[in-house]
């Protein structure tokens, strides 16, 4: 799938992928166009792109690697291996990009890959994601998540999140039908970024020992 995307700036390519339920307006405030050559993204089932399934983490990297080669093979875009930055989900999404295609850097911003204890959360929250209380639980998990953000910011990303059932429960779907062990398998094949691509992790909370010596 090509992606609903803008472009801006100039320099190398630098590609930003949103979190769920969210579009590629997240970035706004963020403002890389300086140094790079800035295509922004909405996935699939989000923002102006279409809506089809399926919506696992390898389809959703492959949607951004053919919307970069199309970009590319147009000439609008600077060619050779881009720098992918995703938040939330778009660190996974990113990761899985720089595990499948080359990269010639990832930023995972906020978006831890250790899925044991998401998937504990997902799971005892099935009944409600996949019944008529689905807005209640997407809700309350976002409102857990504000951190820091002023008044103001947080009006606005609030106000971006459109969320759609079918497209997270797809997405999700990993979370909520394997068991911890094919999880752990799924988990393992889109961390597997080559060890000469550089990788940086942000996390908005102290991840901890444990989890920097498993990364």
């Amino acid at each position: 799938m090509i992606l609903a995307h803008d472009i801006a700036g100039s320099g190398p390519l630098l590609v930003l992928v949103h979190g769920i339920t969210e579009d590629r307006r997240s970035w706004d405030p963020v403002d890389l166009t300086g140094s790079s050559t800035v295509v922004r993204v909405d996935v699939r089932g989000h923002g102006e792109s279409a809506a089809a399934e399926p919506y696992d983490i390898p389809t959703l990297a492959s949607d951004i690697h053919d919307t970069v080669m199309q970009l590319q093979e147009q000439g609008v875009v600077p060619d050779g291996p881009p720098i992918v930055v995703g938040h939330s989900l778009g660190g996974i999404v990113a990761t899985a990009y720089g595990a499948l295609f080359p990269a010639r850097a990832i930023v995972n911003v906020d978006q831890p890959l250790h899925l044991a204890g998401m998937q504990q959360q997902i799971q005892q929250a099935e009944a409600m994601l996949r019944g008529e209380q689905f807005p209640v639980f997407i809700g309350g998990m976002f409102a857990q998540m504000a951190g820091g953000l002023d008044a103001a910011e947080l009006d606005r990303v609030n106000a971006l999140r459109a969320p759609k059932q079918d497209v997270v429960l797809g997405m999700w779907r990993p979370l909520l039908d394997d068991s911890p062990e094919e999880l752990a398998a799924l988990v393992d094949r889109l961390t597997a970024v080559p060890a000469d691509v550089p990788y940086l992790v942000i996390t908005g909370l102290d991840a901890g020992p444990d989890y920097a010596a498993w990364l």
